[in-house]
């Protein structure tokens, strides 16, 4: 593999490599939780490069002060999520990052112990009684995964913000028959609340073109992340045994592990002169995104994402563990941003300021008008093929 610039080579060889997350691609050929497999203890340095920071004032309208602030809040928020889980137990109702006051706001049902909920608030999080607890709302959500969605049905996920299940459906099909009787069901299986959408959600796989992208068949998708010995994508853009090219047209490697639908994860081995780095491609917008881990930002974070379409783009994370019922199947355990995509950016990297989220597997709307993309959370993907992520 040649290239002009070294840092460009160390981007392409990446794409290869990671947990990327772009933008949905189409099922260009088809397309558990783990911990924190792969994670690396973050840096004491600066919460992010200058790169997400740049991406965070275009997106956000945030001084450059202001955003750097952000993203130190966010990481508070994001550890102490995981402690509140642990303390609050069984009354657990969820979490989220709330922008406005750049703290954590934990849910705990009125049997929580006193005493818990004066740690939390003390901790610096704002606590709120809801009625039920995660582990009904995920169950209910558990319920609803084992119906069979009509098209008119868009996704479905546990809100915390509303501690209840949403059930998202398309614009104009909530007097569809099937989809009538699906929200019947639904509701039998717990607390739900339906919002309408624009659009159905799909899969964003795209024809060849150029760019840095990585090329099977006559499909083009994005790198995700780097891991020891090749890169996590999407799924769907290839199946075990697939042949990759990069964007020269070199051979990369081979699909060795991938599922869709069900899931949206893959990984590629990398040889033959290509090589993993912990870099994500800031694709000249802004300068390019060392990977030092992948500890889970909260709801409500910022999150921002890398593709070979469209580039970098920031939102925030909407929704965790929703499942999205795309044409070819449901995908179950995405998370849901507010940051759009296109076709091509299928398999890129989310990250939050320096840690690793997920790639891109699909959404709707463009980066024009606006929409939403889901990504396959990247410690998922280290988990099921036993994978360690590349980090600086």
């Amino acid at each position: 593999m040649r290239r002009t610039r070294l840092t460009h080579a160390c981007v392409a060889a990446l794409l290869m490599i990671g947990s990327w997350t772009a933008a949905g691609t189409l099922p260009a050929s088809a397309s558990d939780t783990a911990g924190s497999a792969g994670s690396a203890a973050r840096a004491d340095s600066a919460p992010a490069s200058a790169a997400l920071l740049q991406a965070m004032q275009r997106d956000f309208g945030l001084s450059p002060a202001r955003a750097e602030a952000r993203l130190a809040a966010e990481q508070r928020a994001a550890d102490l999520e995981t402690e509140a889980l642990e303390a609050a137990g069984s009354a657990y109702g969820g979490a989220w990052f709330d922008a406005k006051s750049e703290k954590l706001t934990v849910a705990v049902t009125s049997d929580a112990d006193a005493s818990t909920v004066r740690d939390l608030r003390s901790s610096g999080a704002a606590v709120r009684v809801v009625e039920h607890s995660a582990r009904q709302l995920d169950a209910a959500k558990a319920r609803l995964d084992r119906l069979d969605a009509p098209s008119g049905v868009s996704s479905w996920s546990v809100d915390p913000t509303a501690n209840t299940v949403v059930v998202n459906v398309v614009e104009g099909e909530r007097a569809d028959n099937d989809v009538r009787r699906f929200l019947s069901e639904a509701r039998e299986a717990g607390p739900v609340t339906v919002r309408t959408v624009e659009a159905a959600a799909e899969t964003f796989a795209a024809g060849t073109v150029g760019g840095d992208p990585y090329y099977t068949g006559n499909v083009r998708c994005s790198i995700g992340f780097s891991v020891h010995g090749g890169f996590v994508t999407a799924g769907h853009c290839g199946g075990v045994g697939g042949q990759v090219r990069g964007w020269d047209g070199s051979y990369i490697g081979n699909f060795q592990g991938s599922s869709f639908p069900g899931d949206d994860y893959a990984w590629v081995n990398v040889g033959s002169g290509w090589w993993t780095v912990p870099v994500v491609l800031g694709w000249g917008t802004v300068s390019d995104q060392l990977v030092r881990g992948s500890n889970e930002a909260p709801v409500g974070a910022s999150i921002c994402r890398s593709g070979s379409t469209t580039h970098w783009h920031c939102g925030r994370v909407l929704a965790k563990n929703e499942t999205v019922n795309y044409s070819q199947g449901a995908v179950h355990q995405m998370t849901k941003t507010s940051v759009c995509a296109e076709p091509g950016d299928s398999g890129g990297s989310f990250i939050s300021g320096d840690q690793a989220q997920g790639v891109t597997s699909g959404g709707w709307g463009n980066c024009s008008g606006g929409g939403e993309t889901w990504f396959q959370p990247i410690n998922e993907i280290l988990g099921r093929y036993g994978l360690t992520l590349h980090t600086a």
